[in-house]
């Protein structure tokens, strides 16, 4: 018996280690370069206003909406005015939406 839960305390220890290096490869770090608008004002896909970057990946435009802390930081340089520029930070899925945690913005 003690064998046994040995043998699953060990799996267990395994399978956390595998996980946590698969989520800390998903977390990796990107700049995405395109497009800094908001979804509301510009592109007119959401109710409320959201900060936004619009990139292009081949022949479709892709929309990455900024986390709430991003959001808040960048939206009123962007609101009125869509501005070129590249955000750099990490990429998740949230529903049928990519977010990105923002580290940093700069405006071209």
């Amino acid at each position: 018996m003690v064998k046994t839960w040995s043998m699953l305390a060990a799996l267990a220890l395994v399978f956390a280690l595998v996980t946590g290096a698969q989520a800390e490869e998903k977390a990796k770090e990107v700049t995405l370069k395109g497009t800094i608008c908001c979804a509301k004002c510009e592109l007119k896909k959401e109710a409320k206003c959201a900060t936004v970057i619009k990139v292009k990946d081949g022949d479709k435009e892709v929309i990455y909406y900024f986390d709430a802390k991003g959001d808040k930081a960048n939206h009123k340089a962007i609101c009125t005015e869509a501005k070129a520029g590249s955000v750099t930070g990490t990429v998740s899925k949230k529903g049928d939406k990519m977010i990105i945690t923002v580290k940093t913005v700069k405006f071209d």
